[in-house]
């Protein structure tokens, strides 16, 4: 694919920034070298090599899976507008 003058000028009108001709000119061969090294790294054979989700491998900090501030339910509800049996009430929106 090869990026001219006009297709630069469409893209900078579509990202809403103000390009002039010479601005546009000077571009059109940067994006062609940018669109060449991308046809590069297609052309790569990565058949063989694992998917990953960053360069250095990650290890999750886990803590431990317990309760912690368990048996409040009288404290929480306490702060309801309205609480019955337990739970919080609210009012019916479905006739």
């Amino acid at each position: 694919m090869s990026v001219d003058t006009a297709t630069v000028k469409k893209v900078a009108n579509l990202a809403r920034i103000a390009i002039s001709d010479a601005d546009a000119e000077r571009l059109a061969p940067e994006l062609n070298n940018i669109l060449g090294w991308i046809e590069q790294l297609g052309e790569v054979d990565t058949k063989d090599v694992a998917p990953m989700t960053a360069v250095m491998p990650n290890t999750l900090r886990l803590r431990a899976d317990v309760i912690t501030d368990g048996n409040q339910r009288d404290a929480v509800l306490a702060n309801a507008p309205q609480g019955e049996h337990g739970f919080f009430t609210v009012p019916k929106v479905v006739e």
